[in-house]
């Protein structure tokens, strides 16, 4: 009995355990079920989203493109135009050309400076082109210039006649090309009188200032004379002398005076007369071996009375003055031989 109460209680407890996995079973199932739900609509939603997008995408890149072809085709027809219109001017000078070979004037014109910083300016711009552009620009001014011909269908009367058309039109421009040639040859000689008759202009004014001939030809002007040609003095000194001024010149200066000076007393003091002390106790003091003997009658003189002192000092001023005077004279003279030139 008591087993079966033991197997009967287990068999109850099982059956609890199996409820009770079967409802979490349920529960895992539904919400299984409900994620793949959720996950189904974000994969629907995530694919209208890609499509949307792309869909926009597309949009911009036809948006774009075709900006890009508007802009391209907006610029071939500004080149055309400018080109158009330089073809015209080009046309007029030409035209104006030939007016006034025809009649006699200078064949030469000066522009003005404006003009100048605009070409230059547009020089530039033409070096800064990349290759593409510059065969775009070709293309363009060979579609003006060329024109089309249609020969198509033409009799053989009409096609001799357009072959001796364009016969005329090789020879019409072969001339304008000669004719431009000699034009700038003669503009060539032209320029080059008048750079030549502008340097003997510069040269006469350069004269005439006192300054060297070739002075205002070069590329660089003068350089400003702030003194008198007849007030200025020559610097005779050498470069090793400046170099050793600005050494210390005038330590060397001074170390070369106490020397001269130096040498001058020790040759005052070694030329002097010797004084004799008067004899004592019948010997005179600092008496040699082989001096004479002194005798008594002989006057004896101080010491301070012997040679009279030498200043080297006054002699350097004298010497200083001498050559300042001398240098006065030098420049009172070539002054007159300036005045009489």
């Amino acid at each position: 009995q008591r087993q079966e109460a033991k197997t009967s209680a287990l068999d109850e407890q099982l059956k609890e355990y199996i409820a009770e996995w079967r409802k979490q079973r349920a529960r895992e199932e539904e919400d299984l079920k409900r994620l793949k739900e959720k996950q189904a609509k974000r994969k629907v939603m995530r694919a209208e989203e890609e499509k949307r997008l792309a869909e926009k995408k597309k949009q911009e890149e036809e948006r774009r493109v075709r900006e890009v072809e508007e802009k391209k085709q907006r610029d071939i027809e500004e080149k055309r135009r400018r080109l158009e219109e330089a073809e015209k001017k080009r046309q007029a000078m030409m035209q104006a050309l030939k007016d006034q070979s025809k009649s006699k004037g200078p064949n030469f014109t000066i522009s003005k400076k404006q003009d100048t910083g605009i070409n230059m300016s547009s020089a530039q711009l033409e070096r800064n082109k990349t290759k593409e552009q510059l065969e775009e620009e070709k293309r363009i001014s060979l579609s003006i210039r060329i024109k089309p011909l249609n020969i198509d269908n033409l009799s053989l009367d009409k096609l001799k006649s357009k072959a001796l058309e364009l016969w005329d039109c090789i020879v019409k421009l072969e001339t304008e090309k000669y004719d431009l040639e000699e034009r700038q040859k003669r503009q060539d000689y032209d320029l080059k009188e008048l750079k030549e008759r502008q340097k003997q202009q510069l040269r006469h004014k350069a004269l005439k200032k006192g300054l060297d001939p070739e002075a205002l030809t070069g590329k660089y002007p003068p350089k400003i004379q702030v003194a008198s040609k007849y007030e200025r003095r020559v610097d005779t000194r050498s470069y090793d002398d400046k170099k050793k001024l600005f050494e210390g010149g005038w330590e060397t200066l001074t170390s070369e005076e106490l020397e001269k000076l130096w040498k001058c007393r020790s040759e005052q003091f070694t030329k002097r007369k010797h004084t004799k002390l008067p004899k004592w106790f019948g010997e005179r003091p600092g008496k040699k071996k082989d001096a004479p003997e002194s005798p008594e009658e002989e006057e004896v003189k101080p010491a301070d009375e012997d040679v009279e002192p030498v200043y080297v000092e006054e002699e350097v001023e004298e010497e200083v003055e001498e050559e300042e005077e001398e240098e006065e004279a030098e420049e009172e003279e070539e002054e007159e031989e300036e005045e009489e030139e």
